[in-house]
């Protein structure tokens, strides 16, 4: 990308700054609960996709495996999830939600479509819609990038 871009990269930049801050991620705890952002991500994850492995979890969150183990253990302890064993591999925990975890998940819709709806209510439906194209378009290329880039990284 040609220096003369550096404008527009920089307001990318502080935009998405901007938003993490406006959307709670710098607070220690996330949408209205006693959780962090990543135990919040693994309630939703689990709860949109069904049950998870630990392993599946990390990949999904992009979380190393001693951060995914020590966050699942705390949300197994407070009653979110629970392990379940797999019907051809013993071996294998899927992880799902319990029905504290099912009304947590629904907590977190309710407060995140209530923020989403809120910051949309001030914009036209033609400015909603750009909203989102654009947001879609940025994950989608950001996700695109990260994957670019760790197959030119070398393995261990």
């Amino acid at each position: 990308m040609p220096d003369q871009d550096l404008p527009l990269v920089d307001d990318i930049r502080a935009a998405s700054r901007l938003m993490v801050r406006e959307l709670g991620f710098m607070e220690s705890t996330l949408a209205a609960t006693d959780y962090p952002p990543s135990a919040v991500h693994t309630i939703l994850e689990i709860g949109l996709r069904g049950p998870l492995t630990a392993m599946q979890l990390g990949a999904v969150l992009h979380l190393e495996k001693s951060s995914i183990s020590r966050m699942v253990r705390k949300l197994i302890d407070s009653g979110e999830l629970q392990e379940t064993i797999d019907g051809e591999d013993a071996r294998i925990k899927p992880l799902c939600l319990t029905a504290k975890g099912r009304k947590t998940l629904a907590t977190l819709h309710a407060f995140g479509r209530q923020q989403v709806r809120g910051a949309l209510s001030s914009l036209s439906k033609a400015e909603q819609r750009t909203v989102r194209e654009g947001l879609l378009l940025y994950a989608r290329a950001l996700q695109a990038w990260r994957a670019a880039d760790a197959d030119l990284q070398p393995s261990d």
